[in-house]
């Protein structure tokens, strides 16, 4: 199955790796289609654009699912650490999201950094998404510190 051109800044990562913006009622079920295993959604459960009734959605599709919810003016280190210990528990085929694919380009940003890519090629996959060193969406500099380690 190919990959979806309509799911708002859907990225593959790898073979299994997909990571998108927000997910609509039909979404789980594509994503199971396409081989997704689990879900991990880093957006605020009370969003307007959030799922709803996401983690019954997801159940039914048949993806495991784990919610790290992510305050957007508030990334912390313990968000992250959540992050990746939900990315390593598995190997099967993931699909990370939050509401725009920003909170996830910023995380999976840090995440190759620690895993030894070079920062060009790490900072050209979050750009693909956002740029928050550059962005002047409200809170975007606390994104760029948290890029940077930083809280």
């Amino acid at each position: 199955m190919a990959d979806p051109t309509d799911l708002r800044n859907f990225l593959r990562l790898s073979n299994g790796v997909t990571t998108s913006g927000r997910l609509e009622a039909g979404d789980p079920a594509r994503l199971a289609a396409m081989g997704t295993k689990r879900v991990i959604n880093l957006a605020m459960r009370d969003h307007p654009e959030a799922l709803p009734q996401a983690e019954t959605a997801m159940a039914n599709a048949g993806l495991a699912y784990t919610h790290i919810p992510v305050p957007f003016d508030a990334p912390d280190e313990s968000h992250y650490r959540a992050f990746v210990a939900a990315l390593e528990a598995d190997q099967a085929p993931v699909h990370v999201h939050c509401i725009m694919n920003w909170r996830v380009s910023a995380f999976f940003y840090r995440y190759h950094r620690e895993q030894g890519m070079e920062e060009a090629k790490a900072r050209a996959l979050m750009e693909r998404i956002w740029s928050p060193e550059t962005s002047d969406y409200p809170n975007a500099d606390k994104w760029a510190a948290f890029v940077r380690g930083e809280e």
